[in-house]
């Protein structure tokens, strides 16, 4: 990949907001990490880029995990003694808790709200919880309607079934001249959750259609996996092929308004580390970079000990630092594609530093050649035009010594990597550098 392929995809009229519209065409897909929402989302993805859907079946052994059972559930409710839904299934899935066990039958009203979770500080909002891992069930609901909860007793139903079946993800492997890998990962098991969930997944949908229509110096690796359980698996399942990974990046809440967050790998000085703090040094917007700590998303699976991968976590507002996390306001209107497009910029921007980092030699080690009599050098001393790119040929030519990239002379000099990468092409097809 060039930096011409990385305009041409950042400039497709609608870019940013054809994500958004996938984004839209995944929100009403009931998630979880198992089932049929999973693997309708794929289905979907396979529609922009070749993903390939796995299947693990259930009670597989993962390391200390054990695949789970599948869940998948077609209706829920809470209806009053006339029989109106007072908290439906169909008008939002947020309102089971996911992974709830089959319930039907009529309770009382005291019972019922021991199974019941709102979120008083946001009355109107509805929050997002799960009973992985264990036989439990419930509903979420805004406070207004808990509040508006009077009759002595409610008809419960939860249509659902947990059972024998598969953990389901999705895969798409795009070779390159090399078998070294990048890896980018995002978790598919939130139900209608934009921010965290959709976002990823469209920004990576859409950094691979990228790279698919380029050359490409690495292999770039996507999953679409579960949150913990899939990466866990995957790891498990795909040991053979972890020794390849040389960079990769969790993708993960890059759709809301506020700046880029960037977590560095248990490493913390990997070549991806040093290329994403570059690229947001260099970008002239916000950020933060903060150091890596065993909480969050996949990448506490991959930066185990036992793996120990190069592989951080590119985000905006880090998880629950915003107040719609994990409730009905992570919605459509919550992420903007102002944003989705500025964190594929800054995914596809890294990619093109990692696929045009070399390290070359000069062919004259002893002082400066001269440049001007090779048309490299700005025609009369002192003018203030073209300096930057004499400045680039400059550094080029006194670091290449062979024991510095690209990278590390832009990182250095913290002049764009394309001048630098600019420069270093020019030096080469003049001879001055091999």
């Amino acid at each position: 990949m060039d930096f011409h392929d990385l305009k041409k995809a950042l400039d497709q009229p609608g870019a940013a907001h054809a994500m958004h519209e996938l984004m839209a065409r995944l929100y009403p897909i009931c998630r979880s990490i198992t089932g049929d929402g999973v693997r309708q989302t794929l289905r979907v993805l396979r529609e922009y880029v070749p993903v390939e859907i796995r299947e693990i079946p259930s009670g597989t052994q993962v390391f200390d995990w054990t695949i789970p059972l599948e869940w998948n559930i077609r209706d829920a409710y809470i209806a009053d003694i006339h029989g109106r839904r007072v908290v439906d299934f169909q008008a939002n899935n947020l309102h089971v808790v996911s992974y709830s066990r089959a319930v039907k039958g009529r309770m009382p009203l005291q019972e019922l709200r021991e199974h019941l979770h709102t979120l008083p500080d946001h009355p109107d909002w509805i929050p997002y919880r799960t009973a992985y891992y264990k036989e439990a069930w419930g509903f979420c609901l805004s406070h207004r309607q808990y509040e508006a909860l009077q009759d002595p007793e409610y008809d419960v139903c939860i249509d659902a079934t947990l059972g024998n079946g598969h953990l389901t993800y999705g895969e798409l492997h795009l070779p390159g001249l090399r078998d070294e890998e990048v890896l980018v990962s995002c978790h598919v098991c939130h139900p209608s959750l934009c921010n965290d969930n959709l976002s990823g997944i469209a920004v990576a949908t859409f950094l691979a259609q990228a790279l698919t229509t380029t050359s490409r110096t690495y292999s770039y690796r996507f999953l679409f996996i579960p949150g913990t359980i899939g990466s866990i698996a995957w790891l498990a399942t795909n040991r053979e092929r972890v020794s390849k990974i040389r960079h990769g990046l969790v993708l993960t809440g890059v759709g809301d308004p506020g700046h880029v967050t960037y977590k560095k790998s248990r490493r913390g000085d990997a070549e991806i580390d040093r290329v994403m703090q570059y690229v947001l040094a260099t970008s002239g917007r916000k950020h933060d970079v903060i150091d890596f700590y065993p909480y969050g998303y996949d990448e506490r699976q991959y930066c185990s000990p036992g793996f120990n991968l190069p592989v951080g976590c590119f985000m905006r507002t880090p998880h629950g630092q915003y107040p719609q996390y994990h409730t009905s306001a992570d919605n459509l209107d919550f992420v903007q594609p102002s944003s989705l497009r500025e964190s594929l910029e800054t995914c596809l921007t890294a990619c093109c530093v990692l696929e045009n980092n070399r390290t070359y030699v000069s062919q004259n080690q002893s002082c400066e050649p001269q440049l001007g009599r090779r048309g490299l050098y700005r025609a009369i001393a002192g003018q203030r035009e073209g300096s930057f790119n004499e400045m680039a040929l400059l550094w080029v030519l006194n670091m290449s010594d062979g024991q510095h990239s690209l990278f590390d002379i832009a990182d250095r000099s913290r002049l764009p990597f394309e001048q630098i990468h600019s420069a270093a092409e020019a030096l080469v097809h003049h001879g001055l550098l091999r």
